[in-house]
């Protein structure tokens, strides 16, 4: 598939290139996996070559990347429970929903903002957003602000790369196995601080009251 994307990118007019970026951007959400990553790394070399203008290419993918946040958001709001019951969709089970449930219930918005940098949990974390559903104004804004963020790198990285590219599947492969793991220990460390400063207070008090 991925070879088929830059085949066709590489020989058809800028507006071309425009239409497939909002299409993947949003296509990922709801279909994942699909090479969204690594096509927008791409469309970053056309960018180098005067092919199609980086603005255009960040503002339209951002679009695509909020369109699919959009329309998974609402699946989940509105059939969440059956989609989740359903044999059909295999990669929205009550299983791969349990730890963006964990970091929703913890971190709300702020993870709404991580998101797009969350590899591999992005159409999960927008399916879940909508059950429980938080509001949708600043669910967009924020998934909006994140796609803004992680398509700019994305896209700049290609322009920087040119025809070495391919480098940043590499990199991006890489990403992927180590920030769900570091993230999660970080969380760890936050919850056992937290626990051991809850329990240095407790017993402050009673040394207080005992005084």
């Amino acid at each position: 598939m991925l070879e088929a994307i830059v085949s066709f990118l590489s020989t058809v007019p800028w507006y071309w290139v425009l239409i497939v970026a909002l299409l993947i951007t949003a296509l990922e959400n709801i279909f994942p996996p699909a090479p969204c990553d690594t096509v927008l790394v791409f469309t970053g070399t056309l960018v180098g070559l005067n092919v199609v203008g980086s603005i255009p290419l960040v503002l339209v993918a951002t679009l695509g990347s909020t369109i699919g946040f959009a329309i998974m958001f609402r699946l989940g709001s509105t059939l969440g429970v059956k989609i989740v019951k359903s044999p059909k969709f295999t990669f929205i089970s009550e299983e791969s929903m349990k730890k963006p449930e964990q970091w929703l219930r913890k971190y709300g918005y702020f993870l709404i903002v991580a998101n797009r940098f969350l590899s591999g949990t992005r159409a999960i974390i927008s399916f879940v957003a909508g059950m429980y559903k938080m509001r949708l104004d600043w669910t967009i804004i924020l998934s909006a602000v994140s796609a803004l963020i992680w398509n700019s790198i994305l896209i700049y990285s290609g322009y920087l790369l040119g025809e070495n590219w391919r480098r940043a599947e590499y990199y991006m492969t890489l990403y992927g196995r180590i920030i769900i793991p570091t993230i999660g220990g970080i969380i760890l460390i936050i919850i056992l601080i937290r626990c051991y400063l809850k329990r240095r207070k407790a017993k402050e008090t009673v040394s207080k009251m005992e005084a």
